[in-house]
């Protein structure tokens, strides 16, 4: 029942959602080796007359997805048990079917509060993934997943078609897109083409916008397998597959502490305050304390906090949007430095020396440099760089700093 392989949800508040880790509702979820095979496969196809004879069809004690092409006909597939697979089901949902529960999370929110207001965009069943149950353990993606009566239902305004086969297919509301980064997920990756994947696990280019009616191109080429490091997209979080294989090259939790510890290590000082700088537990990450490290992201130099070049419009608040470096007078923005949490995230094993602009998280410089050349979805139709840590847009010509510390450690 060894566990194969390790979805992580990136639009999270760094390492752990805001009220903490409860049940199906996490930040990761891994994927084991069921007990017992439950994946399922097409068998019968019924183009019924009417939805009412559809309903009667799919209402049999088994897995079907219904396709409703007009008030006097709908085609419903059965799905029969198929013994080699386990299927895992991803959604907004809290029904039983969901196996990883997700939520919208606003980018930089700390608490479920501030995410509360908006209205979701992420489908209820969002999506489901098939893993073989034996070597080398494929995982294929599929739009949608199955509700508690085990029905797909795509309705009269869902895209949908019939194949050349003569086999149905569609596509969910806002979809499901995914990516497979060049040369894996190492600090050689380089990002992929996003993708979107129908209900069949077919591949197609995008759509003009998230929900447009028209289909894109099918991409033959292309497959729903997923490896490690495809970012899987709701439209409105994103997660990141990460293989058995992969997590174990990269950085442990362990390895991130001892990172920590070596950094405080070396006494990093306030060039101001003179005073020393230690980078806060893992476990406290809301709250800078008075060791707190903090940076100039125009220029990456690190200070502890103090109110040198503060000017008089920017005092109301802690962190001034526009502070000049006492180093070297360049002026930007002033914030608190936080170590990433989230070891999946991790190209490397390299030390943290770089951080995120405009949130201050730290990891290494690959990382960093992946990160800010992924464009993630972002509302219906564009895309751009965030941290993973938290999700923020990166800003700034790179998206991220180098930090230079004064001290033995530069």
């Amino acid at each position: 029942k060894s566990c194969r392989n390790q979805l992580n949800h990136i639009t999270l508040y760094n390492g752990s959602l805001p009220n903490g880790d409860r049940g199906r509702r996490k930040s990761r979820f891994a994927l084991c080796k069921r007990p017992k095979a439950n994946g399922v496969k097409p068998s019968t196809v019924h183009v019924a007359c009417s939805p009412q004879a559809a309903k009667a069809i799919s209402n049999k004690d088994q897995h079907s997805i219904s396709y409703t092409l007009s008030r006097a006909q709908t085609v419903v597939v059965e799905y029969t048990h198929d013994s080699n697979t386990d299927m895992f089901q991803i959604g907004r949902s809290t029904e039983s079917p969901i196996d990883f529960v997700v939520t919208d999370t606003v980018a930089g929110s700390q608490s479920n509060a501030d995410t509360q207001s908006v209205q979701s965009t992420i489908s209820r069943f969002a999506c489901r993934i098939k893993c073989q149950r034996t070597p080398p353990y494929t995982a294929r993606i599929y739009a949608a997943g199955f509700d508690s009566s085990k029905n797909i239902f795509l309705g009269e305004k869902a895209a949908k078609w019939k194949t050349s086969d003569g086999q149905m297919d569609g596509l969910t509301t806002n979809g499901v897109l995914v990516m497979h980064p060049r040369n894996g997920f190492t600090q050689d990756s380089k990002p992929g083409v996003w993708r979107e994947i129908s209900v069949c696990g077919n591949v197609f280019t995008l759509r003009e916008t998230r929900s447009a009616q028209q289909r894109g191109k099918m991409v033959e080429t292309e497959s729903q397998e997923l490896v490690d490091g495809s970012l899987i997209d709701l439209c409105g979080a994103t997660l990141l597959w990460r293989t058995a294989e992969g997590l174990a090259r990269t950085p442990t939790l362990k390895h991130l502490e001892a990172l920590r510890q070596e950094i405080n290590a070396a006494r990093p000082q306030c060039p101001v305050g003179f005073n020393t700088l230690a980078f806060p537990s893992m476990r406290r990450k809301d709250t800078p304390d008075e060791k707190q490290p903090w940076v100039y992201l125009q220029c990456g130099h690190v200070h502890g906090y103090h109110n040198w070049g503060n000017h008089r419009e920017e005092r109301e608040g802690r962190e001034g949007r526009h502070r000049e470096c006492p180093m070297c007078r360049a002026k930007g923005p002033y914030v608190p430095l936080w170590l990433g949490c989230e070891a999946g995230f991790y190209v490397d094993a390299a030390p943290p020396t770089h951080a995120f602009n405009p949130c201050g998280h730290v990891c290494s410089e690959k990382t960093a440099a992946f990160w800010s050349q992924i464009p993630l979805p972002h509302g219906t139709h564009t895309f751009h760089a965030a941290c993973p840590f938290c999700a923020q847009q990166l800003t700034g010509e790179q998206g991220y700093v180098r930090l230079i510390f004064q001290g033995p450690l530069d």
